[in-house]
């Protein structure tokens, strides 16, 4: 028999797993899980309506996802257990949860079932703002900062963390930790902590010294309550361990409940973008790869550490050893796509979906397809769930400029398809003027997979060849990578991408006459960006308009 290794890939919505032959890296089984509770958003779990920038999950889909998934590999296969070889697990960050001193949610407890905050807090839960900008304000004369692109997002730990402590002091003062989602579930899985370096570099503050830079910042005891200095070593662990190293093996419960043996090795978890790096066989520098979907994430690795302004941070050995790991965002790509199909679309092309048997999607994209390069005279900001980067402002919104009264539904679904090119190339560009090269782009996700003419436009507008990951469940296949290393299979993730990487064949070259088109468009993108995004203040004192008007309701 041969050797094999499984690949779970935590989304938002949905967990996808995969079992990968370690022999010729063929993906012998799949599997998915839908969380039952999904995201939320709006209303919570008892029904009561919810803060406005709320997205919440119930755990328990976690969980209900890794039995459901793993054991239906086995048996779809029919593979030993003992032949498998390790589990690797990804997962969205920063995604967070309280727990209690048992690794318990302490929303699975009875007396805090119906406090929000004691829910997990996912990536996208942006009502942390006002704290992200007080540490950003506080911290600005640190040299650190510049590391995380000199801003703190909201969508990061210590702001989410800083909302309960002051929002549901009883629901902190509960909590024994606080942890990433993706280090809960392999600490499940193994029956003991586990801490990812790739998850608190990125998104905890965590860095290549082995420590929180913040707990020891100066400034942390000038300006804040002596909360966030002793955070570390209590709340937050320090015991911080790196990709490709086993966290553990699977303890008798979980492998009664799965199939797996009790002796196969966990790795340590990765952020759910970063694994898609190696299944698309980028172990080295210069290779960016945008893991385009609900959001998109840019990753790519360089020999160097460049302090690069409005990034999401750089890691060393992030995700490859001896290599700077750097990320960078867009906080929706495909989320704003879905927004405009659900409530924007006249109920005539509804009908003409129908009547053609496809979907809403399909039909816009089949007529935007047949527009040209600047035809519709729009141009939208991709800010619909604010700016990640390069501007790390969540209070940022969309907009769309040259309505007229003729203007079509198609039209107007190309034009944010182009603004999400364009913020796209707004990271790149910064990559480049800050002197982290960007040479050769990838591209995975479902719409990367799925999605021609979104495609093009990309290649298009960042006047780049883009190639595009063989796997349909990149995350998965590069999580199964590093649990073949974890588990002894293969020495290094190098060597693991020999075998299990699947490039792929497919990739979209520029049209030259559509580039020029956009060259120009872009121009008037940047200038939108400036304006609204670092002058104008205006989507700002709008939200501040909304909150006065909602609140007096």
């Amino acid at each position: 028999m041969g050797k094999y290794s499984i690949g779970i890939d935590y989304g938002t919505l949905s967990a996808r797993a995969l079992l990968v032959n370690l022999e010729n890296g063929k993906e012998e089984a799949s599997a998915v899980f839908e969380y039952p509770h999904g995201v939320l958003s709006d209303k919570f779990i008892n029904g009561e309506k919810l803060p406005e920038h709320y997205a919440l999950q119930d755990p328990s889909d976690y969980t209900r996802a890794l039995i459901h998934t793993v054991s239906e590999l086995l048996l779809s296969s029919s593979v030993r257990s003992e032949d498998i070889v390790g589990i690797g697990i990804d997962f969205t960050s920063c995604t967070i949860l309280p727990i209690d001193q048992n690794g318990t949610p302490l929303c699975m407890k009875e007396e805090f079932k119906n406090e929000p905050h004691a829910y997990v807090k996912l990536w996208k839960h942006h009502s942390a703002q006002k704290y992200a900008d007080l540490l950003s304000e506080k911290w600005a004369d640190e040299t650190w900062i510049r590391d995380y692109g000199g801003k703190i997002s909201c969508e990061w730990m210590l702001p989410k963390i800083m909302e309960i402590a002051e929002e549901a002091p009883h629901v902190f003062k509960a909590a024994d930790r606080f942890i990433e989602a993706g280090d809960w579930i392999v600490s499940q899985l193994i029956g003991g902590e586990s801490h990812s370096a790739c998850m608190a570099g990125f998104k905890g503050l965590w860095n290549d010294h082995d420590e929180y830079v913040f707990s020891s910042a100066a400034s942390v005891s000038k300006s804040f309550d002596p909360m966030l200095k002793s955070l570390v070593g209590t709340k937050i662990s320090k015991h911080i361990s790196r990709p490709g190293s086993a966290a553990g093996t699977v303890t008798p419960e979980y492998a009664a409940l799965t199939g797996l043996s009790s002796k196969t090795p966990v790795s340590v978890c990765i952020i759910d973008a970063h694994a898609s790096l190696p299944a698309a066989g980028i172990t080295s520098d210069g290779k960016m790869l945008m893991i385009i979907g609900t959001s998109t994430c840019h990753i790519l690795m360089s020999e160097e550490k460049k302090q690069v302004s409005g990034i999401c941070g750089v890691v060393k050995d992030g995700l490859i050893p001896g290599l700077y790991c750097y990320e960078a965002g867009q906080a929706a790509v495909g989320d704003i796509f879905d927004w405009f199909v659900k409530n924007c679309v006249p109920t005539s092309y509804i009908q003409e979906a129908k009547e053609q048997n496809i979907t809403l999607h399909q039909l816009l994209r089949r007529k935007a397809s047949r527009l040209t390069a600047g035809e519709s005279g729009l141009l939208a900001l991709d800010w619909h769930n604010g700016n990640r980067s390069i501007l790390t402002d969540y209070d940022l919104s969309g907009l769309i400029l040259g309505l007229t009264l003729n203007t079509k539904p198609e039209e107007i679904y190309r034009a944010l398809i182009e603004a999400t090119a364009f913020g796209s190339k707004i990271i790149i560009d910064n990559f480049r003027e800050n002197g982290v090269a960007v040479d050769e782009l990838y591209a995975a996700g479902g719409i990367a997979e799925k999605d021609e003419m979104t495609m093009q436009i990309y290649a298009d507008v960042l006047g780049c060849t883009i190639r595009v990951c063989g796997s349909k469940q990149s995350g998965a296949l590069g999580s199964a990578m590093f649990g073949a290393v974890a588990g002894g299979y293969f020495p290094s993730m190098h060597e693991a991408a020999k075998v299990m990487a699947n490039v792929g064949t497919k990739k979209y070259v520029p049209n030259p006459n559509n580039a020029h088109v956009y060259e120009e468009l872009y121009k008037e993108y940047k200038a939108l960006h400036d304006y609204f995004g670092k002058k104008s203040g205006v989507m700002h004192r709008l939200k501040e308009i909304k909150r006065s008007a909602v609140g007096e309701k």
